[in-house]
Parts: C-alpha cells; sequence; structure tokens
C-alpha cells in the first residue's frame, strides 16, 4: 500500500514532468527569435556579437527569443525543485525538435528525412528515460543538500569543472572561438552543470519554505542563488557567440549532448541518484540517453544531404517491370564467364563508376576477336557488338 509520502513523491513527479515538457517547448522557440535577432543586427553593422559586439541587445526579436528562454528556464528551474535532474535535464531534447522543426520552417534550414527520424528517436528515447527514471526526490531539505557537497567526489568534480571552464574562457575560445563551436559549447555546459545543480538546491529551499520549514535564513541559499545567476549569465554570453558564428542546427544538438552528459555526471555524483535505481532502470535510463543521441546525430550529421521519401531506393520492382534474367557468355581468349545479371543493374553499374574525369572508350569490334553473346531461353544466343 502506498504511504503519503510516496504519493507526494509521484505527484512531485508528474509536476515537474510538465513543467519540464513546457520548458522544452519555450527555449526550442527561443532559440529561432534569438537567431533572427542576431541575423537582423548582422545586416546592419559589420561588428557581429561572435566578435564581441552587443548591438543585438537594440532588436526587439532577440528580446522576445529572450523572454522565451527567461520563461522556459522559470519552468525548467521550478522542474527541477520537483523531479531528479536525471529526468530533467534529458527531455531537453524536445526543445531540440522543436528547434530544428521550426528551422526549416522560418529560418529555411533543411530538415530531410532522416532529420524526422532523428527527431522520432527524440521522442523515444525521452519516453524511455520517463519510464526508468528515478521517482523519489534526492534531497528534501539544505541540510541534506550540504551533507552531499561535502563528499569527497563531488568536491574533486566541481574543481575539475571550474578548471575546464575558466581555462576554456581564459585560453581557448580567443584562439578557437573562430573555428570550432565545441570551445563554446564546453564552457555552457561545464557551466550549466553548476546551473542544474544549484537550481536543484534553490528549489528545494522555496519547496521547504512553502510548506514551513524557512530555507532563507540559510547562507547557502544564497551562495547557491549566485552561482545560478553568475552561471546563466556566463552561458547566455558565449551560447549567443555560438549561434551568431554557426548553424543553428549544429549548436543546439551538440550543446544538447554535452549539456545533458555534464548534468548527469554532476548530479549521479551529488545526489547519488544511481544508488537508489535497480540495474533494470539504469540500463533503461542509459539506453534511452544513447537513442537520443543517435537522434540528435541523425538530426545533424546529414542535415545537408538532399533525401526524401521520393528519391529514397525502390526496395521492389513493379509488375510493370520484370526482372530479365539474361545468361551473358564474354569470351577473351581462353577465359570464359557465364554470368545470370539484370541488364538495368549492369548499366546502373556502369553509370556509378564512370566519371567526367574519364577518357572515352571506344567498344572492340569483331576484327579484335572479341565477341560477346548474348543468350536466353526465349531467343536463343546472338553477338552483340558492344553494350551502352
Amino acid at each position: 500500500m502506498a504511504t503519503s509520502s510516496d504519493k507526494d513523491d509521484v505527484r512531485d513527479f508528474v509536476i515537474g514532468l510538465v513543467l519540464a515538457l513546457s520548458s522544452s517547448v519555450f527555449i526550442g522557440s527561443s532559440f529561432i527569435c534569438k537567431k533572427l535577432g542576431l541575423l537582423r543586427y548582422a545586416k546592419k553593422v559589420s561588428v557581429r556579437a561572435g566578435d564581441g559586439g552587443y548591438g543585438y541587445l537594440k532588436e526587439w526579436m532577440w528580446w522576445t527569443g529572450m523572454s522565451l528562454m527567461t520563461i522556459g528556464e522559470f519552468a525548467n528551474f521550478a522542474a527541477y525543485a520537483f523531479a531528479p535532474a536525471t529526468l530533467v535535464t534529458p527531455l531537453g531534447a524536445l526543445s531540440v525538435i522543436v528547434s530544428a522543426v521550426l528551422s526549416s520552417h522560418v529560418l529555411k534550414e533543411r530538415l530531410n528525412i532522416l532529420g524526422k527520424v532523428g527527431c522520432f528517436l527524440c521522442i523515444l528515447g525521452s519516453t524511455v528515460m520517463v519510464i526508468h527514471s528515478p521517482k523519489e526526490q534526492e534531497v528534501h531539505d539544505l541540510n541534506e543538500m550540504m551533507n552531499k557537497m561535502k563528499e569527497p567526489a563531488f568536491i574533486v568534480y566541481a574543481i575539475i569543472i571550474v578548471i575546464i571552464a575558466v581555462s576554456m574562457m581564459a585560453y581557448f575560445v580567443p584562439r578557437f572561438g573562430n573555428r570550432t563551436v565545441l570551445v563554446y559549447i564546453t564552457v555552457c555546459s561545464t557551466l550549466g552543470s553548476f546551473t542544474v545543480m544549484a537550481c536543484k538546491g534553490v528549489g528545494t529551499a522555496i519547496k521547504a519554505t512553502a510548506r514551513g520549514h524557512n530555507e532563507f535564513t540559510n547562507w547557502l541559499t544564497y551562495l547557491l542563488l549566485a552561482v545560478v545567476v553568475i552561471c546563466i549569465l556566463l552561458q547566455l554570453n558565449y551560447l549567443n557567440k555560438a549561434l551568431d558564428m554557426y548553424n543553428t542546427a549544429v549548436v543546439t544538438p551538440i550543446y544538447y549532448v554535452f549539456f545533458t552528459s555534464c548534468v548527469i555526471l554532476g548530479s549521479g555524483i551529488l545526489f547519488q541518484e544511481f544508488s537508489r535505481m535497480n540495474p533494470f532502470d539504469i540500463v533503461g535510463d542509459l539506453c534511452g540517453f544513447l537513442t537520443i543521441i543517435v537522434g540528435i546525430f541523425l538530426l545533424n550529421a546529414f542535415k545537408d544531404m538532399k533525401i526524401s521519401w521520393r528519391n529514397l531506393p525502390l526496395a521492389t520492382k513493379t509488375a510493370a517491370e520484370p526482372a530479365e534474367e539474361t545468361d551473358i557468355s564474354v569470351t577473351n581468349g581462353a577465359a570464359s564467364t557465364n554470368y545470370i545479371v539484370d541488364c538495368r543493374e549492369i548499366e546502373a553499374h556502369i553509370q556509378r563508376n564512370m566519371s567526367t574525369e574519364c577518357v572515352t572508350r571506344t567498344l572492340p569490334s569483331e576484327s579484335e576477336n572479341v565477341k560477346v553473346h548474348v543468350s536466353d531461353r526465349f531467343h536463343g544466343s546472338s553477338p552483340v557488338h558492344g553494350m551502352a
């Protein structure tokens, strides 16, 4: 029989799930609006956001995107207070889907059939993670969180993340920012892991206060709040530069994979979420996450290929075009080989292997003692002088 605590955990889980889903819609839409604002700004001036310009702050479209992202982040923030981070963070894949679909319609960026399959896999993987994610709360007050933050494993993790983020901002971004998007994404992802864990702590403090236990007298609440504000501001700055210099369909998926991986790792170390899950749920959770990564890869890696339902190879031959089995006997000196082939397959093979750089060759004549005989069960055998 379910206890009152179990019912509260299930209720909180559902609330957190709804908030996470709505957050994905707002955040996915915000990428498009912010990109439009950056493009409008780039047409007016020569100094772009990626080169240090901040004139995009005057664009109303950018502020529209910023407003949508703010709403989405608040919903995401609230979701962390009710549901585990290993559930809320992976659902950000839905914002990738929203961004990809809107990019194809608003920004005219291509979304081919593989991209659509990738979107489906993202939804499938998210569903699997929802089913197998932990349903109970990790911490109920800041005292529990403080005890977890004192664990040696988390202290080592925090030191490594700070070193990576600072070195990226101080050394790698100025030198390699215009060559690869990974430097910007690494900064946003490492800082994002701190943002998520601090959001979880602040959300826990607000929820505990609302239930009668005032956590705003605890200094840890204000420290976590400061971490949230600083990390979010830095994330926005470097994310804007990445969006300005690189394609949205590239930035969004890579950012999701890096960010989610850092959050799952950090939450697993701090909140020890996997320690309360059975092996079946752990494997299911990881499989769901890997499915999302495959979906995002399909969504991004083949985005420039013109693949649609119409130009996919036919799996079957129609009745109007029956395959003709032909016995081709090629005699050249002492060698003779018989093949059962489809003439159309030969033509297709020749066309695939010929290029514009090939030198035109003349077909052999009978005087060169090269004879090709085509025989089938209906017409017997007859010489063939050449085959186009």
